[in-house]
C-alpha cells in the first residue's frame, strides 16, 4: 500500500529541505533487494561498478520496478505532484571500513534541471547510521545556492568530487539514520554529504532522482523513466523497462541514456578520472 504524507510532513519538507525516515518498503523486501545487489556484485563483471553507479534501473527490472513502486512514488508525489519522472538512479555503497565519502554539495549545482521541483528518494537496503557513514544534511540550506569546485578526490563517491567552495557549518548538520526499507526525501538544493564507514556494517543505499513532469533539462535533450501518472510535457525521451538482469537491450538503452546525459552534465567541465 502506498503511504501518503501528512500535510505537516510536506510543510516540514518544504521548510527543512528533507524528510526522514519515511517507510517505503518492508524489511523483507529490502533484504531481497540487497541479496540481488550482492549477487550481482559477486559476479565480478568488469563494468559492474559503473553500472551500479549510474542508472542501474535500466539494467535491472527489479530496480526499474522500484522507481515506480507506489510505496515510493506515493510520498514523492505528495511533494512534487501526480506526474513524476525518474531522471536518474545510483547506488551509494560503503563496505565495512571503506574510506569512501561524499563531500558537502548541492545537486542543483550540476544537474542542469529547471525548475527545482526535484527531490531524491534515498532508500536504505542496509542500516544507515552515523558510524557507517549515513547521509548528513544541513536543514534549510536549500534556500541558498553556493559556489562549487571539482576535486576528483579518489575516495569521493561523486563523479567529479564536487564540493562546496565555502566552509560548511557542520555543527548544524543532521544525521539521516535509516533502517532497511526506510527512505529519506531531500530537495535538490539542500547541502548534504556523508563520512567514511568506520564500522563493520556495510551501508548500501539506492538513490532515485525524481522530477515533476514539467521540469526540463537545460543544455540538451536527455532521457527519463515515467514513474507515476503521465508525461505531460514531453521534455524527455522515455526509458524502457529492461527485459532481464544485465541483458544487452537494457544495457544498450542505459549506454545511450548516459551518453546523452553526460554530454549535458560535463559540457565545458574538466573530465579527468
Amino acid at each position: 500500500m502506498a503511504v501518503d504524507l501528512a500535510e505537516t510532513d510536506v510543510e516540514r519538507y518544504r521548510r527543512d529541505g528533507y524528510l526522514a525516515p519515511v517507510r517505503a518498503i518492508d524489511s523483507e523486501h529490502a533484504a531481497d533487494l540487497l541479496a540481488r545487489y550482492d549477487a550481482f556484485k559477486a559476479r565480478g563483471e568488469a563494468d559492474g561498478a559503473a553500472v551500479l553507479r549510474s542508472k542501474p534501473h535500466l539494467a535491472f527490472p527489479w530496480l526499474y520496478d522500484l522507481t515506480r513502486d507506489p510505496r515510493v512514488t506515493g510520498p514523492v508525489s505528495a511533494i512534487l505532484g501526480p506526474n513524476l519522472l525518474a531522471w536518474g538512479s545510483s547506488f551509494f555503497a560503503k563496505p565495512a571500513g571503506d574510506p569512501g565519502f561524499v563531500s558537502w554539495h548541492q545537486d542543483a549545482n550540476y544537474w542542469g534541471l529547471e525548475p527545482h521541483e526535484i527531490l531524491t528518494a534515498w532508500i536504505a537496503f542496509s542500516p544507515s547510521r552515523r558510524e557507517n557513514g549515513c547521509m548528513r544534511v544541513v536543514p534549510g540550506s536549500q534556500a541558498e545556492a553556493f559556489e562549487h569546485r571539482d576535486t576528483f578526490h579518489k575516495d569521493n563517491l561523486l563523479t567529479r568530487g564536487q564540493e562546496i567552495a565555502v566552509e560548511v557549518e557542520e555543527d548544524q548538520a543532521v544525521d539521516i539514520v535509516l533502517e532497511p526499507g526506510e527512505m529519506s526525501l531531500h530537495h535538490v538544493g539542500i547541502v548534504h554529504g556523508s563520512d567514511p564507514n568506520t564500522s563493520t556494517v556495510p551501508r548500501i543505499g539506492f538513490a532515485i532522482r525524481y522530477i515533476a513532469s514539467h521540469v526540463r533539462q537545460t543544455g540538451g535533450r536527455t532521457t527519463a523513466t515515467l514513474a507515476l501518472g503521465e508525461d505531460t510535457h514531453g521534455h524527455f525521451d522515455l526509458e524502457p523497462r529492461p527485459e532481464g538482469d544485465y541483458e544487452p537491450v537494457g544495457l544498450a538503452a542505459r549506454a545511450d541514456a548516459l551518453a546523452r546525459q553526460h554530454a549535458v552534465l560535463f559540457a565545458g567541465a574538466d573530465r579527468r578520472r
